[in-house]
């Protein structure tokens, strides 16, 4: 994936995102009888300006992509005719200021709502909550569940989908204690406790992997089809046909086994025993360490299984289909989990259960759009109504410089009947820009180390 196409990527990911902020505030305000002078998507130097003839606004491009602003007339930014004093922002009472502010935040979660529903909308076959197999040494298998259970429900929260079952668990992150897993075993609902230790605290791995059941998985088998030319299989005497069969004396299964191994084996050397031509061959290979978006570091062999069409048993399947209607309920449901996860992930981030080095800036944010835009329009649409429900959430949090902030004061001078004095917003403005300042540094030093 080239630099330009992540650029491209980003761009079209965080533009609408940006847009549609600025247009909440801007059409609230003009609903509202207030004067808006410029709309703005990006920072700093302009590259591209109009102004309208009806209305007077001027709408421009600017070049850093990554915010924006409306700018609308207000006696503490500029002197004001006598005629337009009704217009400006600071004269409106204190319910259009605060209705003005939070329309931006809120019309990114609406926008997420859209986009969610716009993809419940198609049926879609996908996998039923079966666990395909039990790890072995892990949490689940201490507690005896088995391959066959069919989780119905994590801690209370019914899980119909794996992604609902995925973010019930991460719900859980950076926790200690016991997490209650209730599976229908044969018709009969049984329930078990599964003990977590600052579960998935440095989120190196999958919450399935860390509990030990994951879904239903085709069967492939452990031969080497394909050798990468430059991988470190072909370097260190691996050969195509090669059937695996152990890997530091751990009998192989199938495909799946040896993929675990490795990805949890950069840098590490494996003695690898083989099947070849009716031989046994030892070979020690080092599988190579490669960096994900996140900053995990995953080994690699260069190596692939032969693809096949395989048939998925039908007790593993489920067809999920709503109507407009249903697929309107469970969007909004979905943006309401995902903010509700987000403030958690916040809150235990500042408690020190998750590590500060999860937090995420532009460039990781620009990988992950390239990287989704190649997996399909649904992967991308998905993603972007994730930044929506985050760039919304974000907003809202009551720092200074933000939305949230803003909002605060306002309901302040609701209580008290008059607003919070200059000198006390001049000193908040200075720690947020701290605080934020703080984030965004740390969120693109986490992005380079991630490199």
């Amino acid at each position: 994936m080239n630099v330009l196409y992540i650029i491209v990527a980003a761009i079209f990911l965080l533009g609408p995102l940006i847009a549609i902020h600025e247009f909440g505030h801007y059409w609230v305000a003009r609903k509202l009888g207030v004067k808006v002078l410029v709309y703005s998507i990006g920072f700093g130097p302009t590259l591209l300006k109009w102004t309208s003839k009806k209305s007077g606004i001027q709408y421009q491009l600017s070049a850093l992509p990554l915010g924006g602003y409306v700018k609308m007339l207000d006696e503490r930014e500029g002197n004001v005719s006598a005629e337009d004093l009704p217009y400006a922002f600071n004269r409106q009472a204190v319910w259009k200021r605060f209705a003005i502010v939070a329309a931006g935040p809120i019309i990114n979660l609406v926008f997420a709502i859209v986009l969610f529903w716009i993809l419940f909308l198609p049926a879609q076959e996908q996998l039923n909550t079966r666990i395909g197999k039990v790890l072995p040494n892990t949490p689940a298998a201490t507690v005896q569940m088995q391959a066959g259970d069919k989780i119905v429900a994590i801690d209370g929260t019914e899980t119909k989908t794996w992604e609902k079952l995925n973010y019930a668990l991460v719900d859980r992150v950076g926790e200690t204690g016991q997490i209650q897993v209730q599976v229908d075993r044969n018709g009969q609902l049984k329930t078990f406790e599964l003990p977590i230790q600052a579960f998935l605290k440095d989120q190196s791995q999958s919450v399935f992997d860390v509990l030990g059941f994951v879904p239903y998985r085709p069967e492939i088998q452990a031969v080497v089809y394909k050798l990468s030319p430059d991988g470190a299989a072909v370097r260190q005497g691996v050969k195509e046909g090669d059937k695996i069969i152990a890997i530091n004396n751990v009998q192989m299964k199938d495909w799946f086994d040896v993929v675990d191994i490795v990805h949890k084996s950069p840098e590490k050397l494996l003695a690898i025993d083989v099947l070849r031509q009716g031989q046994i061959v030892h070979l020690q290979v080092m599988p190579q360490g490669k960096r994900d978006n996140m900053g995990q570091v995953t080994g690699l062999l260069g190596v692939e299984a032969q693809s096949a069409k395989v048939s998925i048993p039908a007790e593993y399947k489920q067809t999920i289909q709503y109507n407009p209607a249903e697929a309107f309920i469970v969007a909004v449901e979905k943006t309401g989990q995902l903010s509700g996860m987000i403030l958690n992930s916040m809150v235990k981030m500042v408690r020190g259960l998750i590590g500060l080095d999860n937090l995420s800036g532009p460039i990781t944010i620009a990988k992950v759009a390239g990287q989704s835009a190649e997996m399909g329009w649904q992967t991308f649409i998905s993603f972007m109504a994730l930044m929506s429900v985050s760039l919304g959430i974000l907003n809202l949090l009551p720092i200074p410089m933000l939305d949230g902030g803003h909002l605060v004061y306002y309901i302040i001078e609701a209580i008290r009947g008059k607003p919070v004095s200059e000198q006390i917003q001049l000193a908040g403005l200075k720690i947020g820009m701290v605080l934020l300042g703080s984030m965004m540094l740390l969120a693109i030093f986490n992005d380079f180390m991630r490199l």
